[in-house]
């Protein structure tokens, strides 16, 4: 029997693959041994990776050919390993110097990306790689230095050592990268540490290059101005190096720069006619916070192949230019946090491509709906701290791409319809004027990682059960409405990575959920300004990662909650105005309660001494914090912490906190006996309140060592004796209220003293001083020393709090105060005492107030 013919193009094309294999080579085995010990040398961790998850070496299999591994390329020829891609592999663990890699020496494409290297060294042996035209270490968390063997790698074309945040470069060995490396065409050493190298380094790179990235990189000085006339120069990145100026130049720019990224520098850009005609193919432009010099925003719609713009934090005013409509390939446009006025231009309903549209921070008016609801393909939308005052245009609930709304801070009303998608996973509706109850649709959002519907006053109506079904919900804010019933007893431990609760200032009733899963993400918990009742469940120290506690203002019933000592992440507990009794004890445990900065169970029934034990362990409030940072959450960093505070004997909610501000608030219980001594070790304190209590005894002179303190009030309690001299060299104290004991003798003179009014020591019969009207006799006199005016600044604590004017506006009460007394007295003709008194003490702080008024209208701005 004969072949047919196709069995014959068949075994033709079998003989044909047959001999192309014999002619190859396998992989060779010592590259194979050398790929599985380095595999050995890592574990797989999900946390490894975070753009993207491939365990590549899962496919590395002892007996088989390493040639056909996944990331592996090798020479058919000869069986050696040319190509190593293992980016987004999940490794970690460390690279070592003598690891096996080392001995690939025929690689030509190294590719480690998006690993965890456990801030591993660079090591010197990378530099044997002679034959590498690639190599790729970014986002590997290396740390130390730049090793110089780098240098020796002259056939690299591409250079990454990008986001390793640790990794710095020294100039040495900068200037050997930039004199060896001359075949380079991308260069990225984004977040690198290159403060030390100077920016003039730069301008031997080679001709041939067509991308560098030096974003974040600590750059101070001039920027060369030759390197934007590189005539191959497509990408040029300095972002975030607020150090760098110079001038960009508006002629002889190469005609290939397709991305400009000079966001956040003070490299000077005028937009004129000379400089768009030379970036006619420029796709990416971010401008944001940088040096903008002239400017015709109008001329930016001649760069008609823009796919993306960012002009933001640029304070330009006036009108949004009309001539933007015509940069029809826009995908992404941000114009947030300038001043620009009036409307969303008509012509915008050409920008058909448009995904991604911010105009946050900026005094624009509505309506929106005719500029903007052609715009069909938008997956986010930001249009917070505006002033749009309409309804929220209905188109908005029918976008179906859109997974990103934010249009919080404006003057929106009416009812929350019903959206008819459910691709959502970012909606931010808060502090606006909107009522009627939350839509079911909602609830319905598959996807949703942040719902935040706070300070809309007017919603109404129960939180659905149907919200715990929400899975990826990281951040849930319901805070400052009118909404009833009980909260969800699922909300304890609906999902693992819910890292924000807030449903305070509400009219919730019931318990407080009884329930938290173990394993849980929640960081912050507030629920405060309800109807709470029942017990604080000791389950909540499941809430290990637990940042956040304010249970303030309920009408909870137990004894205070020991078991939230365990919590070791703690910052601020909140316990004020509720019916817990009982008496405060020592710690239980090491560690207890040692990052707390913030503690306040005011108005409550705790009585006893104070807990000696408990204010040893106060850590936090012993040492002051640096980091000028707000607080916020870690898993989900957008969100900022709030609470509601006495600050300075005034109620308010604070819509961010500082992470230095310290706060010891006992207040209004029944506190007895001494205030202990070991009070004076927390000295990062600023805000101190034992007031409204029964304690007794004399005022610690350790309260002296508070040299932060900015408000102290012990006032209504039994203390008796004099008040310490100490106090008076509190340079910081604005806010000090000692009325209402047994206290007696004089009143401490000088420094902050000296704006305290009457009010201060009120209702303390045996005190004496210039500020309560009563002399005092023989040494007991006290000295007046010059006035200060150094109050410290605590608008800065606080967002949106009071600061130094609310302060200075009580030191000039007081001072009003006391010269009008004077004046009275005088025209009444009253003891001679008191006039030669208030008339020797106003010359002297006349002199003094001229030396130092300079200083004080510094600290003012």
């Amino acid at each position: 029997m004969g072949f047919s013919p196709p069995s014959l193009s068949f075994i033709l094309f079998l003989f044909h693959f047959l001999s192309t294999i014999s002619s190859s080579h396998f992989c060779a085995p010592d590259q194979s041994l050398s790929l599985l010990q380095f595999k050995e040398s890592f574990s797989i961790s999900s946390s490894a990776s975070e753009l993207c998850h491939h365990p590549k070496t899962e496919s590395w299999k002892e007996g088989t050919d390493c040639c056909l591994w996944d990331g592996v390329t090798c020479d058919l020829e000869t069986g050696h390993v040319t190509g190593l891609d293992l980016s987004c592999s999940m490794l970690y663990g460390t690279l070592h110097s003598n690891s096996t890699l080392f001995s690939l020496h025929h690689l030509q494409k190294l590719d480690l990306s998006d690993n965890d290297f456990n801030s591993s060294h660079i090591s010197s042996r990378f530099g044997q790689f002679s034959n590498l035209t690639l190599l790729n270490l970014n986002y590997l968390d290396f740390a130390g230095q730049v090793p110089s063997e780098i240098s020796h790698l002259s056939k690299l074309v591409s250079l990454d050592l990008s986001r390793n945040y640790d990794l710095s470069l020294q100039p040495i060995c900068f200037d050997k990268l930039v004199q060896n490396l001359t075949k380079l065409r991308q260069l990225d050493l984004g977040s690198v540490n290159m403060s030390l190298v100077e920016p003039n380094s730069l301008t031997n790179l080679s001709s041939s290059l067509s991308s560098l990235s030096l974003g974040d990189c600590g750059l101070q000085g001039k920027f060369p101005g030759n390197i934007f006339l590189l005539p191959n120069l497509e990408s040029l990145d300095l972002i975030f190096n607020d150090g760098l100026t110079g001038s960009f130049p508006s002629s002889n720019l190469s005609n290939v720069l397709s991305r400009l990224d000079l966001s956040n520098t003070r490299i000077s850009v005028y937009l004129e006619n000379d400089l768009i005609s030379n970036l006619k193919l420029l796709e990416y432009m971010s401008l944001s916070e940088s040096n903008i010099i002239r400017s015709d925003l109008a001329l930016l719609g001649n760069l008609t192949r823009l796919t993306y713009l960012d002009l933001s934090g640029n304070n330009f005013g006036g009108e949004i230019p009309s001539s933007l409509g015509n940069l029809v390939q826009l995908r992404s446009l941000y114009l947030y946090s300038n001043k620009f006025v009036g409307q969303v231009p008509d012509s915008w309903g050409s920008l058909i491509h448009l995904l991604d549209l911010d105009l946050s921070d900026n005094p624009l008016v509505g309506p929106v709906h005719s500029q903007i609801n052609t715009l069909s393909n938008l997956k986010s939308l930001a249009l917070s701290d505006n002033l749009f005052n309409v309804t929220i245009p209905s188109f908005l609930y029918a976008l179906p791409s859109l997974y990103y709304l934010d249009l919080h801070n404006n003057n929106l009303i009416g009812n929350i319809s019903e959206f008819q998608h459910n691709s959502l996973t970012y909606l931010d509706l808060s502090n606006n004027h909107l009522h009627g109850t939350i839509p079911s649709s909602i609830f319905k959002q598959e996807n949703l990682e942040a719902l935040i519907l706070a300070s809309n006053s007017k919603l109404t109506g129960e939180i659905s059960s149907s919200i715990c079904k929400l899975r990826f919900l990281q951040v849930l804010d319901l805070s400052n409405n009118s909404l009833s019933g009980s909260t969800p007893p699922c909300l304890g431990n609906f999902s693992n990575i819910l890292s924000v609760l807030h449903l305070g200032m509400n009219n919730l009733q019931g318990a407080i959920p009884s329930t938290f899963s173990k394993d849980n993400s929640l960081e912050y918990l507030n629920l405060n300004g309800n109807e709470l009742q029942g017990k604080i469940s000791s389950s909540i120290i499941n809430c290990t990662m637990l940042e956040v506690l304010d249970l303030g203002n309920n009408k909870i019933e137990d004894t205070f909650p020991y078991f939230l000592e365990t919590l070791p992440h703690l910052q601020i507990l909140i316990l004020k105005s509720n019916k817990l009794q009982g008496f405060v004890k020592g710690r239980t445990t090491y560690n207890s309660f040692s990052e707390l900065q913030i503690f306040d169970i005011s108005d409550n029934d705790f009585r006893g001494p104070l807990p000696t034990g408990f204010l040893n362990c106060l850590e936090a409030m012993m040492a002051s914090d640096q980091n000028m940072i707000y607080m916020n959450a870690t898993n989900y960093s957008r969100y900022v912490y709030s609470i509601e505070m006495t600050w300075k004997g005034v109620e308010i909610e604070f819509p961010k906190i500082q992470s230095t501000i310290r706060v010891l608030d006992l207040s209004n219980n029944n506190f007895t006996e001494e205030i202990p001594k070991v009070i004076g070790k927390l000295k990062a304190l600023q805000q101190l309140n034992l007031s409204h209590n029964s304690l007794a005894g004399y005022i610690q002179s350790s309260l002296g060592i508070l040299t932060n303190l900015e408000s102290l009030d012990l006032s209504s309690n039994l203390l008796t004796g004099r008040i310490p001299m100490q106090l008076g060299v509190l340079t910081f104290l604005a806010i000090l209220n000692l009325s209402h004991n047994q206290l007696e003798g004089p009143i401490p003179s000088g420094k902050q003293f000296n704006t305290f009014n009457a009010s201060s020591f009120e209702g303390n019969l045996g005190l004496c001083g210039f500020q309560v009207l009563k002399e005092c006799y023989g040494d007991e006199a006290p000295s007046l020393p010059p006035s200060s005016f150094d109050e410290g600044d605590d608008s800065t604590l606080v967002g949106d709090g009071f600061g130094w004017k609310a302060v200075t506006i009580g030191y000039g009460c007081g001072f009003v105060f006391g010269v009008a007394s004077g004046y009275v007295v005088f025209r009444t003709k009253k003891p001679s005492w008191f006039f030669r008194m208030v008339e020797d003490k106003w010359n002297l702080k006349s002199k003094k107030t001229k030396k130092n008024v300079g200083r004080y209208g510094a600290r003012g701005n």
